[in-house]
């Protein structure tokens, strides 16, 4: 006779006894299904849209969506994947959420980036929240490279880069006394969308592993 049971706490525990098994136990790492994993990524874009809905419209991303999901995900994880979940999407808030701190540390982006990549990466768990954050990295560049050029302010960028850079070996990490992307004379690129497209990655990635593995 052969058992398979997920517990409560995320682990998946195999058991088998009698012919041909004779006596098997085996327990494995905690894991989440990928089926949950699309509800999670789903939940994530969601509120990801969202943000960037409201970051395009009024350059802002309000508190009552950041700090909502990022409690909603937390809950989800709970009760879906147990302790384990929860503990997932802690360490993915603080990863995402650390990473984009130091950003605004140097005035890189706005509060409301920093926690809308927080609530994301807390649906979404520590194991994803790389894949988002890389994506949202290339898409926040080419949007970036597409404001520039919009605006005509390609040599400006590249001075003030230039000058960054200069100001950050020397000095460490500290905003710019004058220099900072978040400024009123700056160019401002909505960031929520680049962390939309970047989990709308993670989406689409998972719902395809997830049909390759239960032949969807």
């Amino acid at each position: 006779m052969a058992t398979f049971e997920v517990l409560c706490s995320g682990e998946a525990k195999f058991e088998a006894r009698g012919w041909p098994f004779r006596s098997i136990a085996i327990k494995s790492e905690p894991f989440l299904f990928y089926s949950m994993e699309i509800y999670f990524s789903l939940g994530a874009m969601i509120s990801a849209s969202i943000g960037a809905a409201s970051d395009m419209r009024f350059m802002r991303i309000p508190n009552w969506l950041t700090y909502g999901s990022l409690v909603c995900g937390l809950a989800l994880r709970v009760c879906l994947a147990g302790w384990h979940g929860l503990a997932q999407g802690l360490t993915g808030a603080l990863l995402g959420g650390g990473i984009f701190f130091l950003m605004f540390l140097v005035r890189g982006m706005g509060a409301g980036d920093v926690k809308l990549m927080a609530a994301v990466s807390a649906w979404v768990g520590i194991h994803s929240t790389p894949r988002v954050l890389i994506a949202t990295a290339i898409a926040g560049g080419v949007l970036a490279v597409f404001y520039i050029i919009f605006y005509k302010q390609v040599v400006k960028t590249f001075r003030n880069m230039g000058e960054l850079l200069r100001f950050h070996l020397v000095s460490g990490i500290q905003p710019h006394p004058e220099l900072e992307a978040v400024a009123p004379s700056s160019i401002q690129v909505p960031y929520g969308l680049a962390i939309a497209v970047g989990t709308f990655y993670l989406l689409i990635t998972t719902s395809s592993i997830s049909g390759v593995i239960y032949g969807r």
